[in-house]
C-alpha cells in the first residue's frame, strides 16, 4: 500500500476533534437514555474505532461530524449504474477496476498512459476530510485518501497553452448498465480551469474511510473538488485531456440553465427548481445554512476575484 500522509488545512477536520471512544460510549449511553425518555430520534455519535471524526464547527455553529461509512457508500449519484440513489451500491459490483489505465493527452509535453498501479505507487496518499455538497441540496463529510491533482498533472508537464482540464469516465454498458439508457450523453465528462486543477485542495481520490474506493464511489480513481457541487467530482476516470478552450462538460451541456461550468457552491445562486440557501446533511433531520464555496472560501475565493459568480455559476 502507498505511504499515507495526513495533510490538514484550515477547513479540514482536526485530530483533536476526533471523539474519544470512552466519551463516545458514555455519550451514546446518555443519548440512548434520553431517547427512551423523550421518544425522539437522535443522530448517532462517531467513534474512533469506526474510522470517523468530528470536524471543527462550521460557520453555522453546527458540528461537522463525518458521515457514517454505510451512508456514504449506499447513497450515491452515479448514473452509469442507475438514477436511483441506491442503484450504484446495488449494481456497481459489475465494474472491473483491474486492469485500469488513465490516458493523459492534449496540451502536455509528455502525453501517455498510466496504469492505476503506477498511480498508487508514484503518488503518496494523504487523508483529507472534506465536506461534499450535492447540487440537490444534500451534503456529507467524507474522509478521502488521495493526492493533489496538481501533482498528477505536473508529471505530464502541461504546456503554456493548457488553460483547462477535461476528465472522462469509462464507457462500457456491460459493466455500467445505466449507460444502456440515454439519461445523459456518454461518456460522462467534466472539467476545471487549470488554476482550479492545480489548487492544493483539488484531489485525485483512490480511497475513503481508510480503504480503497468502493466501485459505487468512483473506483479506482475519482476527482474530489470540495468547494464545488458534487457533480464536478467525476468518477471512474479513464482520460485526462488538457486543452486551450473551455471543454465540453456533461451537465452544463445537458441543462445549461441549471448546471453551470463552474458549479461553485453558492447559497446566493439558486437552482431554477430549488433554493441553495440551506442543505440537509445525510443522517440529519434539520437543515443547515449552505456555506459559500462549501466552507472553503478562505482558500479558494481568490481564484474568482473580479468574476460575477451569478453569471459564471
Amino acid at each position: 500500500m502507498a505511504h499515507l500522509l495526513r495533510i490538514l488545512r484550515p477547513s479540514d477536520a482536526r485530530t483533536r476533534d476526533i471523539t474519544d471512544l470512552g466519551l463516545h460510549l458514555r455519550r451514546r449511553e446518555f443519548l440512548t437514555g434520553a431517547a427512551a425518555i423523550a421518544g425522539a430520534a437522535l443522530i448517532p455519535a462517531c467513534s474512533r474505532d469506526e474510522g470517523l471524526a468530528v470536524a471543527a464547527s462550521s460557520e453555522s455553529g453546527a458540528p461537522d461530524a463525518v458521515t457514517p461509512k454505510d451512508k456514504a457508500t449506499e447513497y450515491n449519484n452515479f448514473y452509469e449504474f442507475g438514477t436511483d440513489k441506491t442503484d450504484p451500491a446495488r449494481h456497481a459490483g459489475s465494474l472491473r477496476t483491474r486492469p485500469w489505465t488513465i490516458a493523459v493527452e492534449g496540451e502536455v509535453a509528455k502525453p501517455g498512459m498510466i496504469a492505476i498501479e503506477t498511480v498508487l505507487t508514484a503518488f503518496p496518499r494523504q487523508e483529507r476530510v472534506y465536506r461534499l455538497r450535492c447540487v440537490e441540496a444534500w451534503s456529507m463529510v467524507i474522509p478521502w485518501l488521495g493526492f493533489p491533482l496538481g501533482d498528477f498533472l505536473k508529471r505530464f508537464e502541461p504546456t503554456s497553452r493548457a488553460k483547462f482540464v477535461q476528465f472522462e469516465t469509462l464507457v462500457d454498458p456491460a459493466q455500467m448498465p445505466g449507460q444502456k439508457r440515454n439519461v445523459l450523453e456518454w461518456p460522462y465528462r467534466e472539467g476545471l480551469r487549470i488554476d482550479e486543477a492545480m489548487h492544493p485542495l483539488a484531489l485525485f481520490a483512490t480511497g475513503m474511510y481508510g480503504a480503497d474506493l468502493p466501485n459505487q464511489n468512483g473506483a479506482p480513481l475519482r476527482l474530489v473538488v470540495p468547494w464545488k457541487y458534487g457533480f464536478k467530482s467525476i468518477k471512474s476516470i479513464v482520460k485526462v485531456r488538457l486543452v486551450e478552450q473551455r471543454p465540453y462538460t456533461t451537465w452544463a451541456a445537458s441543462a445549461p440553465d441549471e448546471y453551470g461550468f463552474y458549479a461553485n457552491v453558492n447559497p446566493d445562486v439558486d437552482h431554477p427548481r430549488w433554493s441553495q440557501r440551506r442543505e440537509r446533511r445525510i443522517g440529519d433531520f434539520a437543515k443547515r445554512p449552505t456555506l459559500p464555496f462549501n466552507g472553503y472560501a478562505d482558500e479558494v475565493a481568490p481564484l474568482y476575484a473580479g468574476m460575477d459568480l451569478r453569471k459564471n455559476f
